[in-house]
């Protein structure tokens, strides 16, 4: 896995590292993506919700990725683990695509390992970023 900084909001920092607190038990089946993300949480680039970029993904946007091996094409929004729904495209931020995309800029390509060995995915556009939005309390 290739690593680099990535970009989180100062407010998603907070809430993500107090949920890895919480979920730290010992027979917690996501302790592995608790792990990771905690990993990618202080490797990344903390900055104030107002000054994040419109083309960085942070929590609750809604992201369009491109498989870079199949050419398909995805939208999702990324979520925290109870508002979780693959039905409605709502992607925990503990799936392993999830941990991915936290900070991840449009152009970016990501390779991620997942259950079904390394997933290539390229971030082709930001739907809704909340920032951008100027909806700072989700």
């Amino acid at each position: 896995m290739k690593k680099r900084i990535i970009y989180i909001n100062a407010f998603d920092k907070k809430r993500l590292m107090n949920l890895i607190e919480e979920s730290t038990d010992f027979n917690n089946p996501d302790k592995n993506y608790l792990k990771e993300l905690e990993k990618e949480l202080n490797q990344g680039k903390i900055i104030e919700p107002k000054k994040i970029p419109k083309d960085v993904i942070t929590m609750n946007s809604m992201v369009r990725l491109k498989d870079l091996d199949s050419g398909e094409e995805m939208t999702y929004t990324l979520v925290f683990p109870d508002m979780a729904d693959i039905s409605s495209k709502k992607i925990s931020i503990l799936a392993p695509i999830g941990t991915a995309l936290i900070g991840y800029k449009v152009g970016d390509s990501i390779e991620w390992e997942v259950p079904a060995g390394i997933r290539k995915l390229k971030v082709e556009e930001i739907v809704y970023q909340p920032e951008a939005a100027g909806d700072y309390h989700l």
